[in-house]
């Protein structure tokens, strides 16, 4: 038996699949439960770690920032737009010729988990989407609940109205 992350395939292969944390089948129920006020400590995953508890999924609001050498928009736009083709969870990516932005949900059981998907995204797709070969400079994962109170509040990023790929 071969023992490695979801997603990885043997060293020395120059494609790995970038995985996403599956929530689990409790993720709707949970959610419902904690609306109406009638979680517990084991639904939340706020308990002791005892044995039976399982933290459950949530979802995550994910910036992520990379930056690099100039390089022609189209071939930026071109690859952002595979990016997205290949993965439909973007919502929208606003790009440059030097830098671009990313933001998407993610289903996770905790920050943790959604910032390493979101860490590993630019760098596995980079061959099979031909994007840049920018750098990470900024990442920015926020619960469901903190980015609605932004929003609500006035001073959170603009809401990703307009879903797809576009210039600043």
């Amino acid at each position: 038996m071969r023992r490695a992350r979801p997603g990885a395939l043997p060293r020395g292969t120059a494609e790995r699949a970038l995985t996403s944390v599956e929530a689990g089948a409790d993720f709707d129920a949970a959610r419902d439960r904690v609306t109406e006020g009638r979680s517990t400590a084991a639904e939340t995953g706020t308990g002791d770690g005892g044995a039976g508890e399982r933290p459950l999924s949530k979802l995550w609001h994910v910036t992520l920032s990379v930056s690099g050498v100039e390089s022609p928009l189209k071939e930026v736009r071109r690859g952002l737009e595979q990016l997205a083709h290949d993965h439909p969870f973007l919502l929208t990516s606003r790009y440059a010729n030097d830098h671009a932005e990313i933001r998407y949900w993610e289903e996770a059981r905790d920050l943790h988990d959604a910032a390493a998907v979101a860490l590993r995204l630019w760098g596995e797709h980079r061959q099979t989407a031909k994007l840049p070969p920018w750098e990470i400079v900024g990442l920015e994962v926020i619960d469901r609940e903190t980015y609605h109170q932004r929003i609500a509040e006035g001073y959170g990023p603009p809401p990703a109205a307009p879903v797809g790929v576009h210039p600043y």
